[in-house]
């Protein structure tokens, strides 16, 4: 009896995050594919009792999720911005990272609080900032750039640099952690063997550092694929972003614009299946590149 109840124990503790994983995870997903396999069937002029119900469709809202023009075009804006914002973000993260580490840096405190500090300012408020920042009338910066920061071809620079800023702090953070963990003999052993700083941190630093940057690099992967806050916050203030740009924005306008939560869900599916396949890619890319796997 009294093994029986030992035995009982880890499920106890784990009835929580059980309870909290079906309500708010399993359950949104299992709906959600419930609207994405339905549609509403109109009889007649829509008018009167019964007139509009819902139908089972299958995987009909799937194809025409997946054989929408918009929503590859925004999956191609995506791909462009998230490539510049995953080079510019993981590369200062790093480079900030390593001169924390180092021996010879000052004010360290300071410094880390304040790249840190622009992850703590919500998203909205600072893409705000940055926004009004970019208005010709009010902007200080294009002055001195002599460019139209919203305009057609720059707009997504600037979505990017809203990202960087923002995210930068973050990625730092866990960079930082990892150097801080590694034991400091490696560095005088590697010091004695005659090795620069910029030695030490090539050799010895990055490689050590290798599974938390995959680790950021897919973080940053799954948040730049559903960009969202950054064009919406800024496309009041300039007419080059359509309520297409990415793929969360149109998910949002068929939901809460046109009414077709159906379609919205299915295309929220389809953005979740394509987070996964990159995220799940860049992870067999990086396993066969290190260990030589097929």
């Amino acid at each position: 009896m009294n093994q029986g109840r030992r035995s009982a124990w880890p499920y106890l503790f784990l009835t929580p995050a059980v309870v909290l994983f079906t309500l708010f995870l399993a359950v949104p997903i299992g709906y959600t594919f419930h609207l994405a396999m339905r549609r509403t069937k109109v009889s007649g002029l829509g008018l009167g009792k019964g007139a509009r119900r819902e139908v089972f469709v299958g995987f009909d809202n799937f194809s025409a999720a997946l054989a929408d023009a918009e929503l590859w075009q925004g999956w191609l804006r995506v791909l462009g911005y998230g490539a510049l914002v995953l080079v510019v973000m993981l590369g200062l993260a790093l480079l900030f990272a390593l001169l924390l580490d180092s021996a010879r840096v000052r004010l360290a405190r300071f410094s880390r609080i304040a790249i840190f500090l622009p992850y703590a300012v919500p998203g909205v408020a600072a893409t705000l900032l940055w926004g009004f920042l970019y208005l010709p009338s009010l902007s200080p910066i294009r002055s001195v750039l002599d460019a139209d920061l919203l305009g057609a071809t720059t707009v997504t620079y600037s979505m990017a640099n809203v990202a960087v800023w923002g995210g930068t702090g973050f990625n730092m953070l866990v960079l930082y952690t990892t150097l801080r963990a590694i034991p400091r003999d490696l560095y005088e052993a590697a010091r004695l063997d005659g090795a620069s700083e910029l030695q030490i941190a090539v050799r010895v630093k990055i490689p050590i550092l290798t599974p938390a940057i995959i680790l950021t690099t897919v973080f940053s992967i799954i948040a730049t694929v559903q960009v969202f806050t950054e064009p919406t916050t800024l496309r009041p203030l300039t007419n080059t972003i359509s309520s297409t740009w990415s793929p969360l924005m149109k998910v949002y306008r068929d939901a809460f614009i046109t009414g077709d939560l159906y379609s919205a869900a299915a295309t929220s599916i389809v953005i979740a299946a394509v987070s996964l396949v990159l995220s799940f890619g860049f992870l067999r890319v990086v396993r066969n590149h290190a260990f030589g796997e097929g």
